[in-house]
């Protein structure tokens, strides 16, 4: 059996999570980690590559508790599927962080589909 291609890994000083961009969204979001393991961020800056790393860094900053001056694109800094490096922390609390991001989303959903339904 392979192993998945993109996954969250951990490194001597850091993590490194793969990350598939959708830009032209309606916010900055993160969507779903796919079976493959990556991650699908919806952001609202233009496709415009500087601008969209930019924005990527910025959110990611914010989502996983660092500096963004921790963060780098280590691959795909041209295209829509990245490679991120995140410096001085372990792919664990990467994933729970980003995983609690998720489910913030999910209770949001929840709540209004509870107060539509009353």
């Amino acid at each position: 059996m392979s192993e998945p291609k993109h996954n969250f890994h951990g490194g001597k000083r850091g993590a490194a999570i793969a990350v598939r961009v959708i830009p032209r969204s309606s916010r900055n979001e993160i969507a779903e980690v796919m079976s493959d393991g990556s991650v699908k961020i919806r952001l609202d800056a233009p496709t415009d590559d500087k601008k969209l790393n930019t924005t990527l860094i910025a959110f990611l900053s914010g989502i996983l508790e660092v500096s963004a001056s921790n963060i780098e694109i280590i691959g795909g800094e041209f295209s829509h599927s990245k490679l991120i490096t995140v410096l001085d922390l372990d792919s664990g609390t990467a994933q729970e962080r980003i995983i609690q991001n998720i489910a913030w989303i999910f209770l949001e959903f929840s709540a209004l589909d509870v107060h539509i339904s009353r």
